[in-house]
């Protein structure tokens, strides 16, 4: 399976993504956690997408564009892997379309979760993060034993920069702006299916998996 999973900040990406990847036994493909893991080794590429990710912008296509290239040339990738965060542009699409034509493979889905964007708001920012492990909780839906400490380890809890009101309604006015040309792009190619993901996590995986079985 080499599945795209497409979808707005907050809309429950990493909750599927995680279970899409046990079930099919392929490596998930995060641009998103590529560049929060260079932010915190604090490299060159990590500082200058810190810029771009606290405004809540689009980091340039040539940094995005590298970091995939590189990720799919993997071996572990060459019998599928679930894509998440890339891409966002239909420049981007285009640039993986060469990529994945070089390395002999195409998507089997074009999967895109959609939630209304006053949910999205509310479930981005009571997101916390804990600083030690890196467990993700939410102050209204998966809140803590104690408020501001881990249940695994113990370690603070906090709120990333673009999980902040403000960074969230920016990075959805981007998401609107420049990403909504994608699902033109995948539904010319027969690719394209739209996910609701209003429902109950169960409901959103059961819908994505048959889906895929659509395209076996």
């Amino acid at each position: 399976m080499y599945i795209l999973l497409m979808g707005p900040p907050g809309a429950g990406k990493g909750t599927q993504a995680e279970r899409l990847v046990e079930a099919y036994h392929i490596p998930h493909i995060s641009t998103g956690d590529m560049f929060r893991a260079a932010v915190k080794q604090g490299t060159e590429l990590g500082k200058e997408a810190k810029r771009y990710m606290d405004a809540g912008q689009l980091v340039p296509d040539a940094v995005t564009i590298g970091i995939v290239k590189d990720g799919l040339s993997k071996p572990e990738c060459k019998q599928g892997f679930l894509l998440d965060g890339f891409p966002r542009t239909s420049e981007q699409a285009v640039a993986l379309d060469a990529t994945l034509a070089e390395l002999g493979i195409a998507l089997t889905r074009v999967v895109n979760i959609v939630v209304p964007d006053s949910e999205l708001v509310a479930r981005v920012t009571g997101r916390r993060i804990c600083k030690a492990c890196g467990a993700t909780y939410h102050v209204s839906f998966n809140a803590s034993k104690v408020d501001g400490i881990c249940d695994k380890c113990g370690g603070t809890l906090y709120q990333r920069d673009d999980d902040r009101e403000e960074t969230v309604m920016k990075r959805l006015e981007v998401y609107h702006s420049q990403t909504k040309p994608l699902i033109d792009y995948y539904k010319t190619q027969g690719l394209y299916t739209e996910i609701d993901g209003l429902q109950a996590i169960d409901k959103v995986f059961d819908d994505i998996t048959a889906s895929l079985r659509s395209n076996v």
